[in-house]
């Protein structure tokens, strides 16, 4: 794993949330920002050249994967623009559909609930299994964060190097991970699995997807380098002040939401039952609110944080939250709906960088700070000056 040292300037974190096949959506930004990075530092640099922390939930733990995973020459499996492709390729085969749509679709979908899951997660677990390999968690070249939740121990479980350098038996396998982060409840199976901590001693873990605790990882990743920062045998992180956001740089990339397109109401909802919790109109009412919740209180939080310590800029969230139809689905992929994905992140770019009013919650655009592309330009020369900085750095103390 890559190593910095107490010179660097800025504290780097990209987070990334879940949302099944909405993830073509940060896909389509980070494809952009790696870009311009090359643009600055040449073609082969790769995000996870940037990045202290990179955090993904479920499908945003899977690009974190895809991201941070090394090659047989050590560097990434997969550059930013290889993500959108991987979508497009394996979604139809990791959510196949089947009979969707009007009311005998959603009878049907939901008497199929009450006995299993939607998808057997076989395909999910080939494919994430094929290109991870035998890759582990320490193996990143650069931090991870991946939420999970345990069900047996009914407590979230988040992997993070951190925690498997102290805790060998965490340090499993990433394919493990992924699979875990992303067995949604109704829609995948849950994943079991062992580990060995190289004493003889054996662990077992019953993941389910980290969305149901921590759909936006953002906060889980300041968290724990908030945490390292309080330890002083931690070279990476010393002296620095955990409440000093200036030294923070963060990019927060969601998947989308359907916040304001009215697609349930109180009226609607008064007789659902079970099933009408599990499956209305193709959607799974239960979990979207449990997710965008979860994403949209944490937003909140770290914006409100940020700017009364006077360091609103140094955080970047880019999310949509007017998506309809289809396009609000965590699983649908029609070749027609992942076009329009990828037409969603595009027009994304193209958008104010939006700014979240602190007295009504709701996100209004920051003129000041222009679209998120130029935003994203300005955040890629930051990032390529804080790397080349650290590079020098490195160099003089090499000569010491």
């Amino acid at each position: 794993m890559a190593s910095n040292n107490n010179s660097q300037k800025f504290i780097t974190i990209l987070s990334i949330d879940g949302g099944g096949i909405r993830g073509i959506i940060p896909a389509t930004i980070l494809a952009f920002l790696e870009a311009q990075l090359q643009e600055l530092d040449g073609k082969k640099v790769r995000i996870c050249d940037y990045f202290d922390v990179i955090a993904g939930t479920s499908t945003g733990g899977l690009v974190t994967a895809m991201l941070t995973a090394p090659d047989k020459n050590k560097r990434p499996l997969f550059a930013a623009k290889d993500i959108l492709p991987f979508y497009k390729e394996h979604g139809p085969k990791i959510f196949p559909q089947g009979c969707r749509g009007g009311l005998f679709g959603s009878i049907k979908g939901g008497l199929a609930l009450l006995e299993g899951p939607k998808y057997d997660g076989k395909y999910l677990h080939k494919v994430v299994e094929e290109r991870l390999g035998d890759t582990r968690l320490h193996q990143t070249l650069t931090r991870v964060v991946i939420p999970t939740f345990d069900i047996k121990n009914f407590q979230p479980l988040v992997f993070t190097n951190c925690e498997a350098e102290d805790s060998p038996q965490l340090d499993v396998k990433l394919s493990d991970i992924c699979i875990g982060s992303s067995a949604a409840p109704t829609y995948f199976p849950a994943h079991y699995f062992e580990n060995r901590d190289g004493k003889g001693n054996t662990f077992e873990f019953n993941l389910i997807d980290g969305g149901v605790c921590a759909n936006n990882p953002t906060l889980v990743a300041i968290s724990t380098v908030t945490q390292r920062m309080a330890r002083k045998d931690d070279p990476d992180f010393a002296g620095t002040n955990p409440m000093d956001c200036q030294r923070f740089r963060v990019l927060s990339l969601g998947t989308g939401s359907s916040k304001y397109s009215q697609k349930y109401t109180a009226k609607m909802a008064a007789n659902w039952g079970i099933i009408g919790w599990l499956t209305h109109s193709d959607g799974n009412p239960l979990i979207d609110v449990f997710s965008d919740a979860s994403s949209d209180m944490v937003d909140f939080h770290i914006a409100t944080i940020f700017h009364s310590l006077d360091a609103g800029d140094n955080y970047l969230r880019i999310q949509v939250d007017s998506l309809e139809g289809d396009v609000a689905s965590v699983d649908v992929t029609t070749e027609e709906n992942l076009k329009k994905l990828e037409e969603v992140g595009q027009n994304l770019l193209k958008k104010s960088v939006s700014k979240l009013d602190l007295l009504t919650g709701q996100y209004k655009p920051d003129d000041a700070r222009g679209t998120n592309e130029e935003a994203l330009k300005r955040f890629a020369k930051v990032l390529s000056e804080n790397r080349k900085n650290r590079l020098k750095n490195e160099a003089k103390l090499s000569k010491l």
